[in-house]
């Protein structure tokens, strides 16, 4: 069971609230406003330390609060024993993680606790920017290559170096080739550590698209940054110039996108709302499936208002793959009438209601009527 008597502090209007969620499938119920995404936010800041929501702590904390903190008994590495993983963080930018008693460091906690959101905001896999897109898929290589982050790293500080030498208009051939070179030679690794992820989520997708969307063709095309044919050395000599110019990198990994398209057009030009959510959700389920495969360990899913956009039966289509996965699920939703309903007898489910910042354990669903 991946997370197990649960304790939140002063994360929004949530002041002191627990919650013992079941292995499967968790549904929190109420109102706007009531707090039912902040108990997801406060699942996200036990993982990554921040908020889904926003980067920026102050908004996440309670008014009038210096500090928020997360507490669970997990079991993420399905050992078969709960330990206590824990995060606290404070105002002046004090950052403490722990499991089983030991520090943790930030990759080794998002290591730890794999998290997928589905929420408003992923719509932006599909509307946002390469950069927003680019997280997701850095994502899937992180947990799917242990090497991926190093190179991401040794990339990522070639890139800031070249850039900087750039600003400064003039720059030394000698030290143009050396970070050249370390450039050249992450973008390599990790831009085949991207394409082997996509090359492997690629089934996934497609298989979990083609149950939750019929009658329309979704294809998902990696685009590396730059034209791999020509070699990315050649490039930065033939546009240095233009660089030169502009005071930063104009071709590489950092320009990495993953495309959604129907026919020739781009899916976020083409589809409706409630398509695209599903499209959305499909890769995210499909992320979550080569997960488990890869790794032997179930994701958690937060997944907030989840019938919005979508017709009852998409709706049910899309819990059947939940119920039939190994994951962790905690939905929000407003009403939670439908998703009463949906799940098999010998499913897992609790029921929580939310008001005001408080929690009530209501059950199973039907325990009710």
């Amino acid at each position: 069971m991946p997370l197990k008597q649960l304790k939140i502090q002063h994360i929004r209007n949530l002041s002191a609230v627990s919650l013992a969620p079941l292995s499967r499938i968790n549904i929190l119920h109420g109102d706007n406003g009531s707090g039912k995404t902040s108990v997801l936010e406060a699942i996200h800041f036990l993982g990554l330390t921040r908020s889904f929501r926003g980067s920026q702590f102050r908004h996440l904390l309670q008014e009038g609060q210096t500090s928020a903190l997360v507490f669970a008994q997990a079991d993420p590495l399905g050992h078969g024993a709960n330990k206590p993983l824990g995060v606290e963080r404070t105002l002046d930018g004090d950052v403490r993680a722990r499991y089983a008693g030991q520090t943790l460091g930030p990759t080794e906690l998002a290591e730890l606790l794999p998290l997928q959101v589905i929420n408003s905001d992923t719509f932006d896999l599909l509307d946002g920017s390469p950069g927003v897109r680019r997280q997701f898929l850095d994502w899937g290589a992180f947990h799917a290559d242990p090497a991926f982050i190093q190179h991401w790293r040794g990339f990522k500080r070639a890139l800031k170096q070249r850039n900087s030498l750039l600003k400064c208009g003039k720059i030394d051939p000698r030290m143009r080739k050396v970070w050249d070179a370390e450039l050249i030679h992450y973008a390599e690794l990790m831009t085949v550590q991207r394409q082997a992820y996509i090359d492997r989520l690629l089934p996934d997708f497609e298989a979990t698209l083609a149950a939750l969307l019929q009658g329309v063709e979704v294809r998902l095309l990696f685009s590396p940054g730059w034209d791999r044919s020509k070699g990315l050395e050649a490039l930065l000599a033939e546009s240095f110039e233009r660089d030169l110019r502009q005071g930063f990198t104009g071709l590489g990994p950092q320009r990495a996108d993953i495309r959604f398209k129907v026919g020739t057009l781009n899916a976020a030009d083409r589809l409706s709302r409630g398509q695209k959510k599903l499209v959305v959700s499909a890769f995210r389920l499909a992320q979550g499936a080569l997960f488990h495969r890869l790794s032997k360990r179930a994701c958690i899913y937060l997944i907030d208002d989840l019938p919005s956009e979508l017709d009852e039966r998409h709706c049910r289509q899309f819990c059947e793959f939940l119920e039939a996965s190994a994951n962790q699920c905690f939905i929000t939703c407003v009403d939670p009438g439908l998703l009463s309903r949906v799940w098999q007898p010998e499913t897992d489910v609790a029921l929580f209601r939310v008001e005001s910042g408080t929690l009530m354990h209501e059950g199973a669903p039907g325990d009710q009527t």
